[in-house]
């Protein structure tokens, strides 16, 4: 199976006859074996942060860079006092800071494993729910009111489809979406 360019202004049929695919979904072997060769539906997780870049880190805000211009004028003009003083609230609001942003790290990674989202795919002509991860190319999903879609989609048929996009464009109402060719440039 090759890449399809402009899968959205070819006809439906010659979309389903490029993805080896049916109306009717793939077969569960079929989509094992896509799964093998494409790998998982998902985004390359962001590298996380090591512990050494996360606490220096702290130490580049503007507020943390200005005490410690600070700091550096009052020990050369011999203010030893004001120095510590300066580079001690320094360190606590470094440390406080990276001990925070830790934490908060932590709980987002737990978070987001106990979060699994699925989608409903054809699967040897039935209704199967499967994580968006296992959707691979040539599925046919079905969507229904509050339903994320899995990825690029061809709408096959649809009935009152809308598509909040706003985290693709911006646009806070809803996109209505209809079935059949769409011009290029679109």
């Amino acid at each position: 199976m090759s890449k399809i360019s402009s899968f959205w202004n070819l006809p439906t049929e010659q979309v389903l006859q490029q993805l080896k695919t049916s109306s009717q979904g793939l077969s569960r072997q079929e989509a094992q074996q896509r799964l093998s060769q494409y790998g998982a539906n998902s985004l390359k997780q962001k590298q996380t942060s090591n512990v050494l870049s996360l606490l220096l880190n702290q130490f580049k805000s503007p507020i943390i860079l200005i005490l410690m211009a600070a700091a550096i004028l009052s020990g050369f003009l011999g203010d030893v006092i004001d120095t510590v003083i300066i580079l001690g609230i320094v360190l606590i609001s470094g440390l406080l800071g990276f001990w925070q942003e830790r934490g908060a790290t932590d709980a987002v990674a737990k978070l987001l494993a106990l979060v699994q989202v699925k989608a409903t795919v054809l699967r040897d002509g039935q209704s199967q729910d499967i994580p968006n991860e296992d959707v691979v190319p040539g599925d046919i999903v079905v969507l229904t009111a509050g339903d994320s879609i899995p990825g690029d989609c061809l709408v096959l048929a649809s009935k009152d489809l809308s598509v909040n996009e706003a985290a693709l464009t911006g646009e806070t109402y809803p996109a209505d979406k209809l079935s059949g060719t769409l011009p290029v440039e679109t």
